[in-house]
């Protein structure tokens, strides 16, 4: 809720209780009188161009040193850390590892002060005579996975994100804020970054001035490791892949590999028809030191993942997908963005209803894509989409009381963290849920014009405009429905609403399209490749359990067999059936308790008790699979043919 909105709310509340008060006030505290001492964005220039230095050469201590020079006039004066980052969704900006904030003007200390109800902004008095603001602070990188935020700095790598090693001035829109940034690099290293080089004088970096808006959305990978693959040879807008790794080893690409990501780019030409940069730079890291990451920009992309990316080409095809979501989003989400998701500087509040779109339909085609340019094969897609239709058709009991668009709230109620019961809490469900509401309109809108139109025409309608445009084009729910019925006169709007606040099957959405999900014991690459990554044994849909080679449970599917038994997320399995614990154990009790009628006993750990359960299930394996609807258009085989 918006402080304007709560303070409007405490004077209603006031008012109506001194109104129907007795005369004898109560004995216990009243409120506090509340001001927002910080500046509201106006849309006007800000005087004059900051200069901002980043040193990022320690990277021992992980640690970027920033000077920034502001042009100031003399009174009281606010500058903010930012707050709301795009694509986060969320209030999460990293300001615990914002520290060592100093101002100086004319060579003297200026004292400062954070606002007492916002810990984002940095309150000081200018002198007279003064012009110009001089800041010095520095960004700690992570050094540890337990420290929450990622960690952007290694030996080999590092990610500077102009958000977290920068303050900028309250009161104006960030479009309006003029910045010349520069960075110093480790001896040797090279960067990949959406920005423009004006000079490099050895390790230094000076880039042209760039909007505060901008260079936010344009962040840097450098590093040790280094190779930089074009990616559409001989065109006048440049797309690139820059690969920084840990490792030289990593950096060894195939010509067909290569090639698989130049299909990639022109499969997305060929479905919109323009696009919305000037040049296009992947950053892709391949570690296992600095975090992963898969991060949208207007003209890049922060993809974070394995090192063995392109040398295990067939076994990492689970990440193949990142690049086709992340690139897609330079249309849908930075482009073309829902009105309330933009906001006139990074500390205003976003809200998220439009995420559906924004991240929904951006999985549906981060994984068309892929498929269409053959990043993934047709059976991996198939099934991928097997298990994505087995989690809303029996994976999801979170949908009997929440909505679609309800977890569009979730990046500010859960921020991404794990949850004891993810299956019923539901988190962040815009993206798979999103992705199978797309699957029921290209369907719907086969069926309703004799498959003359599909999703493609949507995207090229809606996203596929104005070309090299690289602004913001924002739009509403009434727009997304418009555009519906340009294509196909229909009642679009109650076919969204219905999925979106509704209580349905989601899975329907691929039925519609041609298959079904159905369970039985045939192995799925797709589970298994997301027990790699998860590192755990998945018995979701029998057993109602997943569990890592330890006996670890990582989760409890709710209101399974196991559920229902007494297993629960903080245990430990010990023993299965009078047998040590293994993975393989527990698959050969499941299989066997088919044929039998005794319960599957385990002895677990929980907490300092030890303990025996038994659960009563006798139905098999049950993995998720697609399996054709006799009879039926098969449009989702179009949907994933490449475009020619």
């Amino acid at each position: 809720m918006k402080r304007f909105h709560v303070l409007v709310l405490q004077v209603i509340v006031l008012a109506f209780a001194v109104a129907s008060a007795p005369l004898c006030a109560s004995a216990g505290p009243q409120p506090a009188d509340w001001h927002d001492h910080v500046p509201a964005p106006r849309d006007v220039p800000f005087p004059g161009t900051i200069r901002l230095a980043v040193d990022a050469t320690d990277v021992a201590h992980g640690i970027f040193d920033v000077h920034e020079t502001v042009p100031v006039t003399p009174g009281p004066f606010t500058l903010l850390f930012p707050e709301w980052i795009p694509g986060h969704h969320s209030p999460d900006g990293p300001i615990d590892k914002f520290a060592g904030l100093e101002m100086h003007a004319n060579g003297k200390a200026l004292a400062w002060m954070r606002d007492p109800g916002n810990v984002y902004a940095f309150h000081v008095d200018i002198p007279a005579g003064v012009d110009t603001l001089e800041l010095h602070f520095q960004y700690l990188s992570p050094q540890r996975r337990d420290q929450l935020e990622r960690t952007v700095m290694t030996p080999q790598m590092l990610n500077v994100q102009w958000n977290t090693v920068s303050l900028y001035p309250a009161g104006y829109f960030s479009r309006d804020i003029t910045v010349e940034p520069s960075v110093k690099l480790p001896a040797g290293w090279q960067l990949g970054t959406a920005l423009t080089v004006s000079e490099r004088q050895g390790d230094l970096v000076r880039f042209e001035p760039i909007d505060y808006e901008n260079l936010v959305d344009s962040p840097i990978f450098a590093g040790q490791y280094f190779k930089r693959i074009d990616l559409d040879p001989g065109s006048k807008t440049p797309v690139f892949l820059d690969v920084f790794a840990d490792d030289p080893k990593y950096l060894e690409v195939t010509n067909e590999e290569i090639k698989l990501h130049r299909e990639m780019v022109q499969q997305f030409y060929k479905l919109y028809g323009a696009h919305h940069y000037d040049h296009y730079d992947f950053l892709l890291a391949l570690t296992d030191e600095m975090s992963h990451i898969g991060l949208e920009h207007h003209r890049s992309s922060e993809d974070g993942t394995v090192p063995d990316y392109f040398t295990k080409w067939d076994k990492a095809w689970y990440e193949h997908d990142l690049l086709t979501h992340e690139f897609n989003h330079s249309w849908d989400g930075k482009y073309r963005r829902p009105a309330q998701l933009w906001t006139p500087n990074y500390n205003v509040t976003k809200k998220d209803p439009g995420l559906w779109v924004y991240e929904g339909q951006t999985q549906y085609w981060g994984y068309v894509l892929a498929a269409r340019s053959g990043m993934v094969t047709h059976e991996q897609i198939m099934e991928a989409l097997g298990s994505l239709a087995g989690r809303y058709d029996r994976g999801r009991p979170g949908m009997a009381w929440r909505t679609i668009l309800d977890t569009t709230n979730d990046p500010t109620i859960a921020n991404r963290v794990p949850l004891s019961y993810r299956d019923y809490q539901m988190s962040e469900d815009y993206y798979s849920g999103g992705e199978l509401i797309w699957f029921a309109v290209d369907a719907k809108l086969r069926r309703l014009t004799d498959d003359k139109r599909s999703l493609d025409d949507f995207a090229r309608a809606f996203f596929g405009m104005h070309n090299g445009a690289w602004d913001v084009n924002t739009y509403t729910f009434d727009v997304v429905v418009a555009t519906l019925n340009s294509l196909a006169e229909f009642n679009w709007r109650a076919f969204l609403t219905s999925r979106l606040e509704g209580h349905v099957n989601l899975a329907k959405g691929l039925e519609d399209e041609g298959w079904r999900v159905i369970y039985n014991d045939k192995p799925s690459i797709a589970e298994e490749v997301y027990e790699k990554r998860y590192h755990n044994k998945s018995f979701t849909y029998s057993l109602g359990v997943s569990v890592n080679d330890k006996g670890a449970i990582y989760s409890v599917a709710w209101d399974s067999p196991a559920f229902k038994a007494g297993l629960a997320p903080a245990m430990t399995l010990i023993a299965i059936n009078g047998k040590e614990f293994s993975t393989e154990r527990l698959e050969d009790a499941i299989v066997a308790a088919k044929k039998g009628t005794e319960p599957i006993t385990f002895v677990v750990k929980d907490t300092d008790d030890v303990k025996t359960i038994q659960v009563d299930y006798h139905g098999g394996l049950q993995i998720p699979h697609l399996e054709r609807i006799e009879g039926t258009p098969d449009y989702l085989s179009e949907v994933l043919a490449p475009r020619k």
